[in-house]
């Protein structure tokens, strides 16, 4: 059976040239921190890629730090405010809004904005020391106007954190004109593989540490380099910057073909996040009364692979945190689909797709 995968916000197939590159590099031996050739050589796979990823975010490679992904740039950050006054998107991920219990959470507007009245209010009553809130939800596409919130923090004196885990290489990311003190990123949303992501920061900072005991990465993460890993990142972030623009158009007129194609076959169909800015490849479809792990399960048997846009522990969908925080009930919150396009996405996949979602409306409103 063929099988059709539109779970990119989850993780995206690997590149081929990233393939290759790591391949090459697994062959090597080599520890970065040793002073022999091999370890020069390991060295030099590092740093190559210091250089290319830092021109995703337009930065300075001394400004990257690589880690395990963004999920650990994110604890990393928090880690020194646990005893300072914090203030986190309401529609976070869950690196971000489950890592600190007393960290406020910001209302987001119906569409999914961050909404900045409420933020501005917030920071009179109580001001943060830190505000984190990400580049692009990983549930909707929603992009937030990070700057806007940035100089919000600003006024306060407080730091700004941003989860850039699902805008790189998909929109252009300038550091600078963001306005932000982190950024975090994770090189499987867009082509690399697992396990390998950095953590940006604004120069002049003095970064709190998660992991201790070594001198790598200019001594803010101890640990040996995953040579092989971040070699690969690098390649993606190469191979990635170039294409945006295209991939932009491509995509977004795939999208448009799929929420054309589900909203023609259930009118009722709700795609959340639709009337804020968005990046091209995600859709958010609610589909009233049929839950969630119904349409998913069918979907899966049916060959394509998408996404709840719920969280699942221990196997039991719950509400999506996101559509709850953006004011929708509970019956939406675990009625949504979440279909996530990339670099290798075909007209042929998205019409697979809508036969599967078709056939699955179907049986289940029979």
């Amino acid at each position: 059976m063929a099988r059709i995968y539109l779970d990119y916000n989850a993780t995206t197939p690997l590149r081929t040239e990233v393939i290759d590159g790591m391949m090459d590099a697994l062959r090597e031996t080599g520890n970065a921190s040793s002073v022999h050739g091999c370890g020069r050589g390991a060295r030099n796979h590092i740093e190559s890629a210091r250089e290319d990823v830092a021109k995703i975010a337009q930065v300075n490679p001394a400004q990257v730090i690589f880690n395990s992904g963004a999920t650990e740039g994110n604890n990393t950050i928090l880690s020194g405010f646990t005893d300072k006054p914090v203030f986190v998107g309401g529609c976070e991920h869950p690196a971000v809004l489950k890592v600190l219990d007393h960290a406020q959470k910001i209302p987001v507007l119906k569409n999914g904005v961050v909404d900045l009245d409420a933020l501005s209010n917030m920071i009179k009553k109580t001001p943060p020391t830190l505000i984190a809130v990400q580049l692009v939800n990983s549930e909707t596409g929603v992009i937030q106007p990070i700057s806007e919130i940035s100089a919000l923090a600003k006024s306060c004196g407080a730091q700004m954190l941003c989860d850039g885990v699902q805008a790189t290489g998909r929109i252009e990311i300038d550091f600078k004109m963001l306005g932000v003190d982190y950024l975090t990123l994770s090189a499987h949303k867009f082509g690399g593989p697992q396990g390998a992501g950095a953590l940006l920061f604004r120069e002049g900072l003095l970064l709190p540490k998660l992991l201790r005991g070594g001198g790598q990465e200019k001594r803010q993460r101890a640990g040996t380099e995953n040579v092989a890993a971040i070699h690969g990142f690098g390649i993606a972030a190469r191979i990635t910057l170039p294409e945006i623009s295209a991939y932009q158009i491509r995509v977004s007129n795939l999208r448009q073909t799929l929420e054309h194609g589900l909203k023609s076959i259930a009118p009722d169909i709700i795609v959340a996040g639709e009337a804020a800015p968005r990046v091209a490849n995600t859709c958010a479809a609610i589909l009233p009364r049929v839950a969630a792990e119904t349409q998913l399960m069918a979907m899966d048997l049916a060959g394509v692979a998408v996404s709840s846009g719920s969280a699942c522990s221990s196997g039991a969908f719950v509400s999506s945190h996101v559509l709850t925080a953006m004011g929708y009930d509970d019956d939406a919150a675990k009625s949504n689909l979440r279909f996530s396009l990339g670099w290798a996405t075909t007209s042929a996949d998205i019409e697979f797709a809508l036969t599967a979602f078709e056939n699955m409306v179907k049986r289940v409103r029979k």
